[in-house]
């Protein structure tokens, strides 16, 4: 296996790896159809086998404290993707991309990591068993249509009706928003700090 830096060719074969890896997780229905670009610079790497991309990571990091990251103190770096086919799992691919993009990070400054992932227990397991840390959490919460959006949300438009909606629940009585929408997720953050 070769895992190197990301290479602009390599996108159709990113965006393949990163839909496979996430239809079993939580986060199935977030599809992507293009490498997402960052604002802020960013480590990009792949992991190859078998002529293709197998496991991906991105960190988009800091220049300037708290642009990037939603915590900590110095500079540090967001995971934004980390993932790996589903036929090359349990081969320590995610852990050799995570070890290569700490080198770098750490010699460019970086004193930390910031990853933000849902309730999905072996992801979690797998960024405790890489040194990170739960550190906060919110919910993720769906509604779908019908009774879930009923006094929740409405249009101010005529003729407009919401049909499904995403937010954010970051209030204190979570069982309540667990018991009335069918699909929440719990929204963690972990980090992982640099000595």
């Amino acid at each position: 296996m070769e895992i190197r830096a990301y290479q602009a060719k390599d996108e159709i074969s990113w965006v393949r790896c990163r839909v496979l890896s996430f239809l079993d997780t939580a986060y199935f229905d977030n599809v992507l159809q293009e490498k997402e670009k960052y604002e802020n610079p960013a480590i990009e790497l792949v992991a190859i086998e078998d002529d293709q991309i197998v496991g991906i990571l991105d960190v988009e990091y800091e220049v300037v404290e708290r642009t990037v990251c939603s915590r900590g103190e110095g500079l540090g770096g967001m995971v934004w993707h980390v993932a790996v086919h589903p036929d090359y799992r349990q081969k320590g691919i995610g852990s050799q991309l995570l070890y290569e993009v700490e080198k770098i990070a750490k010699a460019k400054g970086l004193n930390r990591l910031e990853a933000w992932t849902r309730d999905d227990g072996w992801v979690n397991r797998w960024y405790e068993k890489n040194g990170f840390t739960n550190v906060e959490s919110y919910l993720h919460v769906y509604l779908e249509g019908g009774d879930e959006l009923k006094g929740v949300l409405k249009s101010e438009i005529p003729g407009l009706y919401p049909v499904h909606a995403f937010a954010h629940y970051v209030g204190e009585d979570k069982e309540l928003i667990r018991k009335r929408f069918k699909r929440v997720h719990e929204c963690i953050c972990f980090e992982k700090k640099h000595k």
